[in-house]
């Protein structure tokens, strides 16, 4: 299970046919950034409390929900300097204070069922959360399990690893049939993730429509999915990241229009000496960014065998792509952009993203018991193209701040070998603990930023509690 996965159920409170629930998310966290400055080696406590009412009616359901943040000890950073792990991010997002807090609306919506007369049709309308991919929930634990960690949150989520995350203003309209779903989101982000002020919107706008089916069954069920996604960054004055040089990009005025086409399939083959999985994801862009033209790809392969024996050991590998700009001089920009996500997923030890990378992996679960989860990964991450940026981030979260960040890597390609291991322990229904420790042994591409302290850490241990 992930940090961002649940727990088993809590059983919800009931008040005068009102639900109520909520959560109290702590984690304390050390980093120890590339370049071995003191500003880049620090630990800091954050914590997330949501607090929710809502009610399930026959004909529509309705949900309030509260978030308060709760930061203290975040590191000094100097002015201009590039935020060396979350920490620092906090820091220079909240007008350069050590410790900030905010209350905010992080869900507001009514979704009204059966709407128009058709039985399985919704219409939701308000502030909620949505993530790519996760449309649907699978009968099968295999494929529910690949979907949570390896399919969702890809390019649309609430960045559910920080301690503020991000919702949508907007509608979602849902049809589910047996074997099928269709999905539309029409909907503005919201400001948040590293800022405490989760209140006010961004004058982004996304489209997203999916289909969504489910094939195949036991003992080889499957899932495919088609989607679109439309992606208009309407904010003015905001300098673009990517590799150009500063002038061209300061005189670029013009707005990032991109539309993604993907796709992903799933499908798990039951064996005689246990289960096999295997994911496929694919997604290519069109559009302009800014002045010039943007045509980028990306795509992920992967494959699981979970054989019988002690501790359900589910052993797991394989790479995922997202290309890089080869020439910043030329008229077309052709390094993947990851929009909205939820980075943390696919990059535990987040001084990376899905952006200008080559990830191949192996990863091996352990589950000794119904409540414990433990996973150990290992990555060798590269730059697709050396001309390009090593990128970090989630998207946008600010009206003026872009939500990326690029290094150079000097032409070289080799960013680092992440090393990881986590420990997920449901204690309760209602609460749990994780523990996590990466370490990244740089290489060229990060030298080439870090050349004195080429290497990082982090770790972290965390509590979520669910009433």
């Amino acid at each position: 299970m992930s940090a961002q996965g649940a727990p088993s159920a809590a059983a919800p409170i009931e008040i005068g046919g009102v639900t109520v629930a909520g959560s109290l998310r702590t984690r304390l966290e050390s980093w120890d950034w590339f370049g071995g400055t003191a500003n880049g080696t620090y630990t800091y406590p954050g914590s997330l409390f949501r607090i929710s009412v809502g009610r399930l009616r026959k004909k529509y359901d309705w949900q309030v929900e509260l978030a308060l943040p709760l930061l203290f000890g975040l590191p000094e950073q100097p002015v201009g300097a590039v935020p060396p792990g979350l920490g620092a991010n906090y820091f220079v997002a909240n007008d350069r204070s050590t410790s900030a807090a905010m209350l905010f609306a992080k869900q507001a919506f009514v979704r009204l069922k059966d709407f128009g007369g058709v039985a399985g049709q919704s219409l939701k309308v308000g502030r909620m959360e949505f993530f790519d991919g996760a449309e649907v929930s699978p009968r099968n634990a295999t494929i529910a399990a690949v979907k949570r960690d390896r399919i969702g949150a890809r390019l649309l989520a609430n960045f559910g690893f920080t301690h503020v995350q991000r919702s949508f203003d907007g509608a979602q309209y849902a049809l589910d049939r047996p074997a099928m779903n269709v999905t539309i989101l029409a909907a503005r982000p919201t400001r948040g993730v590293f800022q405490v002020d989760g209140w006010g919107e961004l004058h982004i706008n996304v489209l997203y429509g999916a289909l969504t089916r489910q094939v195949g069954g036991a003992p080889n069920e499957g899932e495919w999915r088609l989607f679109g996604l439309g992606y208009g960054d309407d904010r003015e004055g905001v300098l673009k990241t990517d590799n150009r040089p500063l002038g061209a990009r300061q005189a670029d005025h013009e707005h990032v229009t991109i539309g993604t086409a993907g796709g992903h399939y799933l499908r798990v083959i039951e064996t005689g000496h246990g289960p096999i999985d295997v994911l496929l994801w694919g997604a290519t862009q069109f559009g302009s960014w800014g002045e010039i033209a943007h045509r980028a790809g990306s795509f992920a392969a992967e494959a699981g065998w979970q054989p019988t024996g002690t501790w359900m050991p589910w052993i797991r590998g394989g790479l995922n792509y997202a290309s890089g700009d080869h020439e910043a001089g030329d008229a077309t920009h052709s390094t993947f952009f990851q929009l909205l996500p939820t980075p943390r997923l696919y990059a535990r030890f987040p001084f990376f993203n899905l952006m200008n990378t080559s990830d191949a992996f192996g990863a091996l679960t352990l589950r000794p018991s119904s409540g414990v989860t433990i996973r150990t990964d290992v990555h060798s991450i590269r730059l697709a193209d050396g001309h390009d940026l090593w990128y970090q981030g989630g998207g946008a979260f600010q009206p003026a701040t872009f939500g990326y960040i690029g290094l150079p890597a000097g032409d070289n390609q080799g960013l680092a070998m992440l090393y990881d291991a986590s420990a997920d322990v449901a204690v309760s229904p209602h609460i749990s603990v994780t523990g996590y420790y990466g370490y990244a042994a740089g290489g060229p591409a990060s030298a080439a930023s870090y050349p004195t302290h080429n290497n990082a850490a982090l770790g972290y241990l965390e509590l979520l509690v669910r009433f």
